[in-house]
This record gives structure tokens, C-alpha cells and sequence, in this order.
């Protein structure tokens, strides 16, 4: 595996975590202390930040996971994926995108900037 497809294992793991404690450490291992992510909808860095962003999605989308869509492709230290949040119940994947991330000399995520390729309607 490689270090781009570990750095999003870790990512994913974190959007994933469901509980606090698990999230907080979960952020801890895909980010750096100073971190950041950016999409549409949010602008947050640190890890407090970046747990609390992550447990907001988590209560608007409750039993979805996110999963990562094909290969990731990456160079230098940058590095872009595709995901999808799919539901556990019925595997239905209402919001999807792709994000591109940059790593820190430890393998650990100094920034995202997230696309949003679908949304539900309002």
C-alpha cells in the first residue's frame, strides 16, 4: 500500500470514527496539530476543530460511512481521491466528491481541499 493510500485510510478512519474518543485519536493519526480542511461548507484547522466538523456531519447523516471510490493518485506530497457516504441500511450514497490532500514530512495530512460532486436537494 502506499503512503497515499495509507494517509487516506486514516482520513476516511477518522470520518468514520462515531465515538468521541475514537474520533479524537482517529484525527490525531490522519492530521497534523495544525491541520486543515476546506470544503463548500466548512473552513476549520486543528484537531478540535477538525473532530467537532466531523461529528456535525456525522449527526446530519447518522448510520452512513464514508467510502473511498477507485484509486488514489498521488505525487510528491499531494495527493487526490473520490469517496462516496453511503448508508449501512440500504447502501444508498446521497452526498459524494473528491478531495486532494497535502502531507507533512511524518505522512500526516496538513491540509484538505474537499469538492462536493453531489448533494441531496433541500
Amino acid at each position: 500500500m502506499s503512503r497515499y493510500e495509507e494517509a487516506v485510510d486514516r482520513y476516511l478512519a477518522a470520518w468514520n470514527a462515531t465515538d468521541e474518543s475514537a474520533r479524537t485519536a482517529a484525527v490525531a493519526a490522519a492530521w497534523t496539530e495544525d491541520g486543515g480542511y476546506t470544503d463548500p461548507l466548512a473552513a476549520v484547522s486543528g484537531h478540535a476543530e477538525l473532530a467537532a466538523a466531523i461529528g456535525g456531519v456525522q449527526a446530519q447523516f447518522p448510520g452512513f460511512e464514508f467510502r473511498r471510490l477507485g484509486v488514489v493518485d498521488g505525487h510528491h506530497d499531494i495527493a487526490r481521491f473520490s469517496w462516496e457516504l453511503v448508508s449501512r441500511a440500504d447502501g444508498s450514497a446521497p452526498v459524494a466528491g473528491s478531495d486532494v490532500i497535502t502531507l507533512g514530512a511524518d505522512d500526516r495530512i496538513t491540509n484538505v481541499h474537499g469538492f462536493l460532486d453531489r448533494v441531496p436537494s433541500a
